[in-house]
């Protein structure tokens, strides 16, 4: 798919992807992770915008006899479309996902800590399975059709 590495028709097409800002601190994580992968850093000007909503989700699972929960489950989201910047059509319109699974400890620190890389590990496996797909969307059609 990138044959030619940096200087490919596919990494080239990639390169020019803009990509929205998201909101809220996935969004943030999501849109920095997509940024490093697409190697959208102004090296092309942009043809392409990828505009991504995200859904979370921390559901508490594995209740004790007192109510307490021993276990979470962090589910991460995302609606996305690649959009060609010239004519406004559509490109891909598509979902990712991944979720994780939090043990609950005694220490409210060590849950948050793991919560938090959860979210960020959520978000780089969102982030790959979004570029994966537009880079193989953009190799089909790398002229943006």
């Amino acid at each position: 798919m990138y044959a030619g590495g940096g200087n490919g028709t596919v990494a080239r097409a990639v390169a020019a992807v803009e990509v929205s800002s998201i909101e809220g601190k996935s969004g943030w994580l999501v849109r920095n992770a997509l940024v490093d992968r697409l190697g959208a850093a102004g090296k092309e000007s942009p043809r392409f915008r990828l505009d991504v909503r995200l859904n979370e989700k921390l559901q508490g699972l594995g209740l004790l006899s007192d109510d307490a929960i021993t276990r979470e489950r962090r589910t991460l989201r995302a609606r996305y479309q690649l959009v060609d910047l010239s004519s406004g059509a559509i490109l891909l319109d598509a979902t990712a996902g991944a979720d994780a699974g939090i043990d609950i400890v005694s220490s409210e620190y060590a849950v948050i800590a793991a919560e938090q890389t959860a979210l960020e590990n959520l978000s780089h496996e969102v982030a790959d399975q979004i570029v994966t797909r537009v880079a193989t969307r953009l190799r089909q059609a790398p002229a943006g059709t």
